[in-house]
């Protein structure tokens, strides 16, 4: 049987940006996106901890190094520049995985470039 466990979090990200006039998604920083180990297109939630909001979306590619954190589209109405939000990521695993299981966890400064992987 397989369950479904949290693989990664971005943890205390600041919004920068919100943008009504494209498709969907969340873009994040490409350096962030692979301190977590997440990948373009994946599916994530992310969760608005000033409004209280959810939502699920897929993560896609921002420049490297521009602490970006953008909601795109329909999501743009979720939030504002400066909410603070969760972005996680999900995986299938096998229950007999699950037991020594650990998700990586990137834990944000105020300025979305410090960070601490757990």
């Amino acid at each position: 049987m397989q369950i479904q466990l949290l693989k990664s979090k971005l943890h205390r990200a600041l919004l920068t940006a919100c943008d009504m006039n494209y498709e969907g998604s969340l873009a994040i920083d490409r350096d962030l996106l692979d301190a977590a180990g997440i990948l373009p297109y994946e599916k994530i939630l992310v969760v608005n901890q000033t409004n209280g909001q959810r939502l699920e979306t897929y993560a896609i590619e921002a420049a490297r190094g521009g602490a970006e954190f953008c909601l795109n589209g329909a999501a743009a109405r979720l939030g504002m520049p400066g909410d603070m939000i969760t972005v996680m990521s999900f995986a299938l695993v096998e229950q007999s995985e699950a037991v020594n299981w650990k998700p990586r966890v990137v834990v944000l400064s105020e300025n979305n470039r410090s960070l601490t992987v757990k």
